[in-house]
């Protein structure tokens, strides 16, 4: 096997530009052989997870403004592409080079305005096209092709989004603001045994008025856990270890000067 179709050699890793020499890497990592023992076993099922992991840690550097980070998990984002990318070449399937010839291709023809014979339509295009893709894909229903593996937030608000464009929404944000209160009662009036499905209900009624007031429920969710992290630290630090045999009207006296000192 002759240094192009194996693993190059490290000097010569280190000379390549920055995504070949990326790439490179990699390849030797992969080596059955003489690559990682760790890397070299992976599959697509094995490594999936940590790409959802990655992906939202770049969300979590986005959102603390923090680009020195964003920059390194925009790097452990980008490895995840390539191990997939090269497993897939591995398989004879696709190769990182066919990934982002796809995405290329894909950009420029759903921005027909830009880079096409349209002079108008933007975003409005944009969305018209990607339905004339999934139906050139088979899908039947609206609602084919939203990932199961997407957060419980997201895929619901996904979901409420494809049926809007069937004409299946309310016309404003009154309707689902009752929607939850139908959905609070069902509820309190349910069986034991029926509260997770009712409580599922409440959720997805509760994204979707989220959605037609133009609110990221997952987002939103994001921030509000940071904001209890923040405040509950803060209690923790004011009290000590003497925190969790406190009363709960100390500890609600806490949380009442810890929201204050953080606003």
């Amino acid at each position: 096997m002759t240094e192009e179709e194996g693993s190059p050699t490290p000097d010569r890793v280190a000379e390549r530009e920055p995504i070949e020499r990326l790439l490179a890497i990699m390849a030797r990592l992969r080596d059955p052989v003489t690559g990682c023992e760790w890397d070299s076993v992976q599959t697509f099922e094995t490594i999936a997870p940590y790409t959802i992991e990655e992906a939202y840690e770049v969300a979590d550097a986005c959102a603390r403004g923090d680009m020195a980070d964003l920059k390194d998990e925009l790097g452990d984002l980008l490895l995840q592409v390539v191990f997939h990318a090269r497993m897939a070449e591995e398989a004879g399937a696709f190769d990182f080079h066919a990934v982002a010839a796809a995405i290329a291709d894909k950009m420029e023809r759903r921005h027909p305005h830009l880079f096409g014979a349209a002079t108008e339509g933007g975003h409005y295009l944009w969305e018209q096209i990607k339905a004339e893709e999934r139906g050139a894909k088979g899908h039947e229903s609206a609602l084919d092709g939203v990932a199961l593996a997407l957060p419980a937030l997201l895929r619901a608000e996904k979901f409420q989004k494809r049926a809007a464009r069937t004409g299946f929404d309310w016309p404003d944000p009154s309707g689902a603001r009752a929607k939850i209160d139908e959905e609070l009662a069902e509820v309190e009036a349910a069986a034991p045994d029926e509260r997770a499905e009712e409580i599922g209900d409440l959720l997805f009624a509760v994204v979707n008025w989220a959605r037609k007031l133009d609110v990221d429920a997952e987002a939103a969710l994001r921030a509000a856990n940071a904001k209890f992290e923040r405040r509950f630290r803060a209690m923790e630090g004011t009290a000590g270890d003497a925190f969790s045999s406190l009363s709960l009207e100390e500890q609600e006296l806490l949380w009442q000067q810890a929201k204050t000192a953080l606003k």
